[in-house]
């Protein structure tokens, strides 16, 4: 058997403030989530965002501790199109998440913008630009 890859998994201070902050971006966690330790979201095609909560990791790895500084992965969000990514993008900001990178249009074709969901990972909104031949 090969392994296939299959979980993100993130671990999140505020289980809460998590779970609204990823809810905007339409993911559909259980509804009693935010008194679980440990929640999953399936995304499309399968693979699972998992959440843990610090208290959760520490009870099975005593030495965790959380990172600081910024961070070393990211999520990426495909949005319809890129009006969707200057709106998605104002309304995380405005519900008072930071905003890393405004709305630009990348020289690879696609309109991007990077906020940080509530650990300050970062979390990038993309569309496709319009054709423009």
């Amino acid at each position: 058997m090969t392994p296939r890859f299959a979980v993100v998994g993130l671990v999140v201070s505020d289980l809460a403030a998590a779970l609204a902050f990823y809810r905007r971006l339409g993911l559909d966690f259980p509804a009693d989530a935010a008194e679980q330790p440990h929640v999953e979201a399936v995304l499309p095609g399968g693979t699972v965002l998992a959440l843990d909560t610090e208290d959760t990791v520490r009870s099975f790895h005593a030495g965790w501790r959380p990172p600081v500084g910024t961070g070393r992965a990211s999520l990426a969000f495909r949005c319809e199109d890129p009006a969707e990514v200057d709106s998605l993008y104002a309304e995380l900001v405005e519900a008072g998440h930071h905003g890393e990178l405004t709305p630009w249009d990348a020289v690879w074709g696609q309109r991007y913008a990077t906020v940080h969901d509530p650990d300050g990972n970062g979390v990038d909104l993309f569309a496709p630009l319009p054709d423009a031949s």
